[in-house]
C-alpha cells in the first residue's frame, strides 16, 4: 500500500517536473533568464525545483520498495524453435518483421494471469524480460533466422530493402486459471507487400499448452510450448504465402 501510494504521488510529482521544465525551456529560447539578475536565486527557491530534487528521492524509494517490500523479481524470456524438420519450403524475400501491437494490459514487462474471462491480474513475483511486444518480435525473427527458410530477415531501422512486412497483433499471451490451467498465445498476423502496401493475406494463430500455476518457472514454461507452436505455424504459412 505504501509503495501504492508513493507511486500515486510519484506520477503528480513527475507531471509538475515536466510542466516546470516546459516553462524553463521557454524562458531560455527567449532570452528571457539573462533580464533578472536574482532569476537563478528565485529559481533555486522556487517549489517547482523543490518538486523535481522530491522526484528524485521518491524514485530512489520507489526502487528500495521493489526489492524491500517484496521478493525480487525473477526475469523470464521466451525460446525460438529449432527444429523445423515438419516445414517444408523456402522463400527467396526479404521479410521486416514489425513489432508487434497489443492492448496495454498485454504489453508489459509483467506475465498475465487470468482467473477468469473478464479479469487480468499479473505474476507478483516473475516478468518477461523486456516489454511482451518486443519479446514476440525477437522470437519471430529468431524463429525465421533459425529456420533458414527466408533469404532475409529484418527489423525497422536495419536499412534493409525488404519485398514483405510481417505485422503481429497480440490478441493473447497469457496463463489461464480456470477449469484447468492452460498457457494461451493468439496472434494476429499481416503479410503486407512493401511494394505497393497491400495485404498478401492475413490469418489468426494459436495455441494451448498445459500448465502449472503452482511457481512462475512452471507457468512461464507452459506459456513457452504454446508460443513456439505458434511461432512454427506462423512460419510455415509465411514462407508459403511468399
Amino acid at each position: 500500500m505504501i509503495c501504492d501510494k508513493l507511486a500515486q504521488r510519484g506520477q503528480k510529482t513527475a507531471q509538475s517536473a515536466k510542466n516546470w521544465l516546459a516553462w524553463s525551456a521557454t524562458r531560455l529560447e527567449y532570452g528571457q533568464i539573462g533580464r533578472f539578475g536574482n532569476w537563478g536565486t528565485n529559481l533555486l527557491r522556487s517549489s517547482s525545483v523543490k518538486r523535481v530534487f522530491a522526484l528524485a528521492g521518491l524514485c530512489l524509494t520507489l526502487a528500495a520498495c521493489s526489492v524491500v517490500g517484496g521478493k525480487q523479481l525473477t526475469t523470464y524470456d521466451l525460446s525460438a524453435p529449432t527444429n523445423f524438420d515438419d516445414i517444408s519450403g523456402r522463400s527467396n524475400a526479404q521479410v521486416l518483421v514489425a513489432a508487434p501491437t497489443a492492448l496495454k494490459s498485454l504489453d508489459s514487462e509483467m506475465i498475465v494471469v487470468r482467473p477468469n474471462a473478464s479479469e487480468i491480474t499479473y505474476f507478483g513475483d516473475a516478468q518477461w524480460s523486456d516489454r511482451l511486444s518486443r519479446v514476440v518480435q525477437e522470437k519471430l525473427i529468431q524463429t525465421f533466422e533459425n529456420s533458414g527458410r527466408i533469404r532475409s530477415v529484418a527489423k525497422p531501422g536495419d536499412g534493409v530493402v525488404v519485398d514483405y512486412k510481417v505485422v503481429t497483433t497480440i490478441r493473447a499471451f497469457e496463463l489461464i486459471d480456470a477449469n484447468g490451467a492452460q498457457a494461451r498465445v493468439a496472434l494476429s498476423v499481416k503479410i503486407i507487400n512493401d511494394r505497393n502496401g497491400r495485404v498478401r493475406a492475413s490469418r489468426q494463430f494459436s495455441a494451448t499448452a498445459p500448465a502449472n500455476l503452482s511457481s512462475s518457472a512452471k507457468g512461464v514454461a507452459g506459456i513457452d510450448a504454446a508460443s513456439q507452436a505458434v511461432l512454427k505455424d506462423v512460419l510455415s504459412w509465411v514462407v508459403r504465402v511468399i
